[in-house]
């Protein structure tokens, strides 16, 4: 996996950023970014179908996951936009397609938002401008979360989590890897950003966003329910969604095939306006 060095405020040199980067050669290129506590590894079941289509893959370990080192002071959406921003712009000379999942797709909204000239198009997966639960059950499960997390730590939380995106009695590996992946984050990091996510609030701005926009939606997401996805699509201006029968939160996992056809129809739309 190659490694670029990134700081974001040009003090903290052991801060650097490890990115999957795959057939560099290529002209049109994706950024992939993951969810809370996982890694550029989770878009293992895209990188053929977007390689045949002839595309570059970029999946970077996000700021403080994985092998990403983030020893600066703060950790927050708009600081991890800006250092993603600052990566492309060392990579590649032209805007790409930008997809997010979870946490990655708050991060991509960002960057639509703040990097508009950076981005080609955004996809966002499993995504939310504002993040309320709309249920006592939802909040439940964040409470539990942030509880767990603050009085024992992520480890002590990894399980649960995995639980909740993975709940089927076939789906043990996925929650093995996925709890894996969680006992690499930055500890600091992982906190931080739980936080972040909570105080995210994007859609006074949406309406900036003139990029061609794709809300794919798991239909049994119980992380991020599909009518608060929805909202998106409500504010920005040429967003559409679609939603995939029977994915969950993990959908680029648990419905692949289908996620991959959507995905790749719509990057490979032509693009009416550059906006």
């Amino acid at each position: 996996m190659p490694i670029v060095q990134i700081s974001p405020d040009r003090k903290n040199s052991s801060d650097c950023l490890n990115y999957l980067d795959i057939s560099p050669q290529q002209k049109e290129a994706v950024l992939l970014l993951h969810g809370l506590g996982a890694t550029g590894a989770s878009w293992q079941l895209q990188i053929e179908a977007l390689q045949t289509a002839g595309m570059r893959i970029i999946a970077p370990d996000l700021p403080g996951f994985g092998n990403s080192k983030y020893n600066s002071p703060t950790w927050s959406i708009r600081g991890v936009a800006d250092i993603l921003a600052q990566m492309m712009k060392n990579l590649v000379d032209q805007p790409v397609a930008v997809v997010g999942i979870s946490m990655g797709g708050v991060i991509a909204l960002q960057m639509g938002i703040d990097h508009p000239a950076l981005v080609d198009r955004l996809v966002l997966v499993n995504t939310f401008a504002r993040f309320r639960p709309d249920s006592i059950k939802g909040w439940l499960y964040f409470l539990h979360r942030a509880v767990l997390v603050s009085a024992r730590g992520v480890a002590a939380q990894a399980p649960y989590v995995a639980k909740r995106i993975f709940p089927d009695p076939g789906q043990e590996m996925l929650r093995y890897i996925l709890v894996d992946q969680i006992l690499k984050s930055d500890p600091r990091v992982y906190r931080s950003a739980m936080r972040s996510l909570a105080l995210f609030d994007s859609t006074r701005r949406l309406t900036s966003i003139k990029k061609a926009v794709l809300v794919i939606s798991g239909e049994c997401d119980t992380t991020i329910p599909v009518k608060i996805q929805r909202q998106l699509v409500e504010r920005i201006p040429k967003a559409r969604q679609v939603v995939i029968p029977q994915g969950g939160h993990a959908v680029i996992v648990d419905q692949p095939s289908i996620f991959n056809r959507v995905l790749l129809e719509f990057l490979q739309e032509p693009l009416t306006s550059t906006g």
